[in-house]
C-alpha cells in the first residue's frame, strides 16, 4: 500500500509540465515543484520597513514598492560623499598648519616632539612667540614677565590669581607665590614646544589660515552627518506612516527630497518630506 501511494505521487510530478519538458531534454536544470501549504502567508511584520530605512534610507519604501526609496538612497550616497570630501579637507589644512608649526615657528628651538595637543595650535596663532619658560639663565627658575608672550600671559594671570597684589609680588618662598609658580608649570610651554613667528609673517598668516579652513571642514563634515542622521529618520517615518495609512486602506501622498538651501551658516543641503492623506 504505501509503495503504491509513493509511485503515485512521482507519476502525480511526472505528470507535471515543468517534469515532461525536463524528460524530453534531460540538459534544462532541475527545477523543484513547488510546494504549496495551508494557509495564507503570513504579512510582512509592520516594523520591518521602518527599521530596514532607518539602517539603510529608502530600503523601507522599496520593501513598500515605493520607488521613491531611490530618492533616500540618493541623498545617503550624496551626504556620504560630502563628509568625506570635507573631511579630507580639513586632514589636509591640518597636516598643513602642523608641518608649518614644526618648520618654521619651532625650528629654531629644535623640537624633539612633532604633535601636540590641538590648543596649542590656537595659542600659537595668537601669540607671536611663546616666550621662554624660564627667563632666568641661572639654576633659580623665573617665570618670563612679558604679557605679550604665551608664557608671560600665563604667568600674568597666575599672578592675578594668587598675589594680593600683582605688581607687589610676595616672597619667593611663601606658599601665594609656590601656588602661582605652580600654576604657571601646569599651562606654561615647555622648552620642547617653544615657539616664535618673528620674521615669518606670510608663514604665520597661512599657518591661521589653514587652522580656520581646517576647523571649518570638519564643521561641514559633521553637518553632513547630522543631514545623514535626519535622512535615516526621515526615511523611517515615511515608511512607518505610509505602512501604517495602507493598512487602513487611507489614500496617502508622500513626497520626499533633497534640496539646496540657505541658512545662517550659508548654503547648505537639507531633505524634505511631505505627506497628504
Amino acid at each position: 500500500m504505501q509503495r503504491t501511494a509513493v509511485t503515485g505521487a512521482m507519476l502525480a510530478v511526472l505528470a507535471t509540465p515543468a517534469a515532461s519538458q525536463q524528460l524530453a531534454d534531460p540538459w534544462l536544470p532541475i527545477q523543484a515543484p513547488a510546494v504549496v501549504q495551508a494557509g495564507e502567508a503570513s504579512p510582512r511584520p509592520v516594523w520591518l520597513p521602518p527599521l530596514a530605512s532607518l539602517i539603510l534610507p529608502g530600503s523601507g519604501q522599496f520593501l513598500q514598492g515605493h520607488a521613491r526609496g531611490a530618492v533616500y538612497l540618493a541623498i545617503e550616497g550624496v551626504l556620504l560623499l560630502r563628509f568625506f570630501t570635507f573631511y579630507r579637507e580639513g586632514e589636509r589644512e591640518g597636516d598643513q598648519y602642523r608641518d608649518l608649526a614644526f618648520s618654521v615657528a619651532r625650528a629654531a628651538y629644535e623640537p624633539m616632539v612633532r604633535d601636540t595637543a590641538f590648543e596649542y595650535y590656537e595659542q600659537m596663532g595668537k601669540f607671536l612667540d611663546s616666550g621662554p619658560y624660564d627667563a632666568d639663565p641661572g639654576p633659580a627658575f623665573m617665570p618670563p614677565e612679558d604679557p605679550e608672550s604665551y608664557n608671560g600671559s600665563i604667568w600674568n594671570l597666575a599672578k592675578e590669581t594668587f598675589f594680593a597684589d600683582p605688581d607687589d609680588p610676595p616672597e619667593q618662598g611663601s606658599v601665594p607665590y609656590q601656588r602661582a609658580l605652580a600654576f604657571y608649570q601646569r599651562r606654561a610651554v615647555g622648552p620642547n614646544f617653544l615657539w616664535s613667528w618673528r620674521n615669518a609673517g606670510l608663514e604665520r598668516d597661512l599657518f591661521q589660515r589653514s587652522i580656520e579652513q581646517s576647523d571649518e571642514g570638519f564643521r561641514r563634515a559633521t553637518r553632513q552627518l547630522g543631514l545623514m542622521l535626519a535622512n535615516h529618520l526621515i526615511s523611517a517615518i515615511d515608511a512607518f506612516i505610509t505602512g501604517r495609512l495602507a493598512d487602513a486602506g487611507a489614500p496617502v501622498s508622500v513626497r520626499s527630497g533633497l534640496g539646496l538651501g540657505t541658512n545662517v551658516n550659508g548654503p547648505g543641503w537639507s531633505t524634505s518630506l511631505q505627506i497628504e492623506f
